[in-house]
């Protein structure tokens, strides 16, 4: 008889372990559809509710399925040990009984249904993991620097995995096997603080970085201001307004390759070695023209052996080696203070505002909160001490500097995780860290004498330096760089970051 042989089959489900997974399957889906229908209608979303209907819940249907099987499975062979168990024949499919007949299209039709449902939930899942709020929200301690520093990037509009990711099913797959490990650091606390850059397992930039930004149109220079504030009691002004060679071209396009972007692959290839793993210290540099020839630079102040070398794998250059922040930028206190003036969040008719905004926010703080209460309590108590006159009568003004120092810290420090300028240096420049003088510190040397250049006017073209009200009636012209402040020695023969530390006014 079919119907009582499928019935014998069906039977195998009733046992606990099949009911439960029975019960778990229906009651994730029925409380996954409705959250599904509505995360995809609603404009508000929450990242923690975006885990629970694509991960949490489709898992726990899978499982329950599992279960019901298993316990199928296990029911089965309790009956075949038992004397007067038969194992039940097939179910015989009779298309001309109608009750066969509807089990069958119930059954097509609720696997149309999984299937469409898996499609929708897979998607919605594949998605979710790739988004914004997944990356910066989901694991919101651990990650908070970084997301934070994001939303304040040039590349805010840019997903997390255009850069980190890319794309491609191969660097997708890599990406979410190398989550599950993250996810497990968080889980048992097994992070490292600061969270360390993904230096080694990073996309190649012509994959990621070149598919908006190329190398080979960039060509001639940029005129730009770079506005500063010493930190002496007038907060003055000083403006440095000078042509940065962006250089790169290619002959096709009538630009002559030079500049900045000499450096990628137009007309050479260049390579290093690094010392340590966050690539701070290069003691050789190669450079391999298109003609094939091969000149070799080594650093006379961290030579490495021939042994060394043999043994180290050069990395070619790429955008990253300098634009190394292009998105998680921690800018150190002096040049955070610098655009908050700049932008108008700071009035420098404050004395000493720069000098005394600097040193709290270098302070030594165990947490956030403790950092935002220091400086609440110690710029007041700063200009109650040193200018009594000027404390009532500017209270407001002082008030609204203590709330964009405290917005400032936490832009841009992050005890708790130990992030900040010192933990995560920026290459661009040279003022606050080595950067381009990594190579470019007049100490790499070729076998045949060449040296790679520190001079200034490699990238830049001084064109007027001083006050913003001088400037106005300069004529712009090359002149030699002009330090601010007379520290009794030529600053162009030393590293910028030799004194400017990031705590330090120029």
């Amino acid at each position: 008889m079919p119907d009582a042989s499928m019935r014998k089959w069906r039977s195998y489900l009733r046992n606990s372990l099949s009911i439960a997974g029975l019960f778990i399957t229906l009651v994730s889906t029925v409380v996954g559809l409705p959250l599904m229908f509505f995360d995809i209608i609603t404009d508000k979303a929450n990242p923690y509710a975006g885990i629970f209907i694509y991960s949490v819940l489709p898992g726990l249907a899978a499982f329950g399925v599992f279960m019901a099987l298993a316990g199928a499975y296990y029911e089965r062979r309790r009956r075949l040990r038992s004397p007067g168990e038969p194992l039940p024949p097939l179910p015989t499919i009779d298309l001309n009984d109608p009750s066969q007949r509807l089990t069958l299209v119930g059954s097509f039709a609720g696997i149309l249904v999984i299937l469409v449902l898996l499609s929708i939930t897979s998607y919605r899942g594949y998605n979710f993991s790739d988004s914004v709020r997944f990356c910066g929200e989901v694991c919101h301690g651990v990650m908070k620097p970084e997301y934070t520093a994001y939303q304040n990037s040039p590349h805010a509009r840019v997903a997390c995995v255009a850069c980190h990711v890319g794309p491609g099913a191969g660097w997708y797959l890599r990406s979410k096997l190398s989550g599950a490990y993250q996810i497990y650091s968080v889980t048992f606390h097994k992070y490292h603080r600061p969270i360390e850059t993904p230096i080694k397992n990073l996309r190649p930039a012509p994959e990621t970085c070149e598919q908006c930004h190329w190398p080979a149109k960039f060509f001639g220079a940029q005129q730009k201001t770079f506005s500063h504030y010493l930190a002496d009691e007038k907060n003055s002004p000083w403006q440095i307004q000078t042509l940065i060679k962006i250089g790169g071209g290619e002959a096709k396009a009538g630009a002559a390759a030079g500049g900045i972007h000499w450096h990628m692959y137009l007309n050479n290839d260049i390579y290093y070695v690094a010392s340590d793993p966050q690539r701070e210290t290069i003691p050789y540099v190669k450079s391999v023209g298109k003609d094939g020839r091969v000149t070799e630079y080594m650093s006379t102040e961290n030579p490495l052996t021939p042994e060394q070398l043999a043994k180290s794998i050069p990395r070619k250059v790429d955008c990253v080696d300098c634009h190394n922040r292009p998105s998680h930028i921690y800018w150190a206190p002096d040049r955070s203070m610098d655009l908050a003036f700049e932008t108008g969040r700071l009035d420098p008719s404050l004395p000493y505002l720069k000098r005394e905004g600097m040193r709290l926010l270098s302070g030594d703080y165990k947490t956030e909160a403790e950092a935002l209460a220091a400086i609440a309590k110690g710029l007041p108590e700063f200009y109650a001490k040193t200018y009594p006159a000027l404390a009532h009568p500017q209270a407001a003004l002082i008030g609204e500097a203590v709330r964009s120092i405290q917005a400032i810290f936490s832009a841009t420090i992050f005890p708790e995780m130990k992030t900040d300028w010192r933990a995560h240096p920026n290459h661009i420049g040279h003022l606050n860290s080595d950067g381009c003088f990594r190579c470019h510190d007049g100490l790499h040397k070729s076998a045949d004498g060449k040296v790679i250049t520190n001079d200034c006017g490699a990238c830049h073209t001084f064109l007027a330096q001083g006050k913003p009200a001088d400037l106005a009636k300069m004529k712009l012209q090359a002149q030699p760089f002009k330090h601010p402040v007379d520290v009794g020695v030529d600053v162009t023969t030393m590293k910028c970051d030799t004194c400017h530390t990031g705590t330090i006014g120029l």
